[in-house]
């Protein structure tokens, strides 16, 4: 590819094997074809990279790298589009006309494009829809109730988005999208008002709830102050006794 796709797509992958081949699947079959494929690998020792050579225009970092974020931060360094968007792997675009849909939104200059969410099963059968509704309006305050676009969804222009800040081991995207929208004007954020992804129910953030709560407080109280961060966690622990406290 010559010249400088609209989207860059990028994958974290660590003996991702088993989980991997879906994602591909999933970024091979789309109808929209203006975006290169980054992975960016932690040096896997188990045939992770063999699954990712089974599309030879899929480009391939593999290095040991600090964690997740890190790589994220090598994944924007190398990427070359106008856009970027998170696709880990085990996670999948919902069909083959999602990345025609980011692009249509692109074409109207939008800052970041955004959409909801599937949690499904190794199996890719459907559990449930994303616990948050994506808001109609993205703005800076949108993230005061938490994480409201799952970070897969979110697509936004390279030149808009930092780097991860590898302070935070969990929730370090719970940051960065804010900081994203920061940079972006509320008018040219634009909502696809569909399902965009399915989400594999078995990430990192899946497996460190605690800890990844703790770090949220964090971010939630940098942006928004104390007292927002201490309403907001006060309610989700309360919901996990009295579910429907927090249904959206």
């Amino acid at each position: 590819m010559d010249s400088a796709p609209l989207i860059s797509i990028i994958t974290i992958t660590y003996n991702a094997a088993t989980v991997l081949p879906t994602t591909m699947k999933s970024v091979a079959t789309q109808s929209f074809r203006d975006f290169e494929h980054l992975i960016i690998d932690g040096a896997s020792t188990d045939d992770t990279l063999l699954v990712g050579r089974s599309n030879p225009d899929t480009r391939i970092i593999s290095e040991p790298d600090k964690g997740l974020y890190d790589a994220m931060n090598k994944g924007l360094k190398a990427a070359r589009g106008k856009y970027v968007i998170f696709l880990n792997a085990g996670d999948a675009f919902r069909d083959n006309d999602v990345l025609e849909d980011y692009a249509q939104a692109a074409a109207k200059d939008a800052d970041i494009i955004y959409a909801d969410t599937m949690i499904v099963n190794a199996g890719g059968v459907d559990i449930s829809p994303r616990h948050y509704s994506v808001p109609d309006t993205l703005t800076h305050d949108s993230f005061s109730r938490g994480m409201l676009i799952c970070h897969q969804a979110f697509m936004v222009k390279r030149n808009l988005a930092p780097e991860y800040n590898l302070a935070y081991r969990f929730s370090a995207d719970y940051d960065w999208t804010i900081r994203c929208i920061n940079k972006s004007i509320p008018e040219k954020c634009i909502n696809l008002k569909r399902v965009a992804i399915n989400y594999l129910s078995d990430g990192l953030t899946d497996r460190n709830k605690w800890a990844s709560l703790r770090e949220r407080y964090h971010v939630m109280a940098d942006h928004y102050g104390h007292s927002a961060a201490l309403r907001r966690h006060a309610t989700l622990i309360l919901a996990k006794l009295i579910p429907s406290l927090d249904r959206r």
